[in-house]
């Protein structure tokens, strides 16, 4: 109880004084976090409601790999990367281990499957709903996924919720590929580890409220802002 508590007045006087290692080290996790999540974002709403929509040869496979692909270690992500990216990867020359980039191509590998599949699940229901409509309109495929975005756009949000609360929290693929490299890869995960390791839990767990109150924030502004709550959609 000792610890919690010291770890509560640890995350308060770093908060309120603005501690500047804690600004830095939080803005490094938002910008590597909300970066791989537009990335991510950016593939996997797309090919989820295509994979929704589209009928070929092995369509099941590819969801049935697709869904695999949720469960994949996060350790063994950052391995990949880390290879990719070393001098001896066929990446290397473009210097990018132990950065904040190297960072969010790990997250957007481990985060595009959850968000993928999400959106497939709810853009299926949604497509046998308006199958009918959309195809008596004539419209091409484009427009169809325009369509169901659009209209499911509250469902793909909490998808991509789903994808910021997992990558927040990684920091296995993120130690390998980053290296917890003070003002340049360290975030809130990284450190955390880091200050267990030494065994100051005060400051650790200071770390970890910190980190529990910021993920609280944006999913509480991302409710805001699309005012689900107002709608009687809450």
């Amino acid at each position: 109880m000792n610890d919690i508590f010291e770890g509560l007045v640890a995350a308060a006087l770093l908060v309120v004084t603005l501690d500047a290692d804690l600004v830095d080290i939080t803005l490094r996790s938002l910008q590597v976090t909300m970066t791989a999540l537009v990335v991510a974002s950016a593939i996997a709403i797309p090919l989820g409601t295509w994979l929704a929509i589209r009928r070929f040869r092995y369509r099941r496979v590819v969801i049935a790999v697709m869904n695999a692909l949720m469960g994949l270690p996060p350790v063994v992500v950052g391995l990949i990367v880390y290879i990719l990216l070393s001098r001896a990867g066929p990446f290397g020359v473009l210097g990018l281990l132990f950065t904040p980039t190297a960072m969010i191509i790990a997250q957007v590998i481990i985060i595009t499957p959850l968000i993928a599949s999400i959106t497939h699940q709810a853009m299926r229901d949604l497509w046998a709903e308006y199958h009918d409509l959309l195809i008596s309109l004539n419209t091409n495929r484009r427009q169809r996924i325009a369509a169901l975005v659009w209209d499911g756009r509250r469902t793909l949000l909490t998808a991509s919720l789903a994808g910021f609360g997992r990558a927040i929290g990684e920091v296995g693929a993120i130690m390998i590929v980053g290296g917890n490299i003070e003002n340049a890869t360290r975030v809130l995960t990284t450190a955390i580890a880091l200050e267990t390791g030494k065994g100051d839990f005060a400051l650790a767990l200071g770390l970890g409220f910190v980190l529990i109150a910021l993920a609280l924030v944006v999913n509480l502004s991302i409710h805001w802002l699309s005012r689900t709550e107002r709608e009687g959609r809450w």
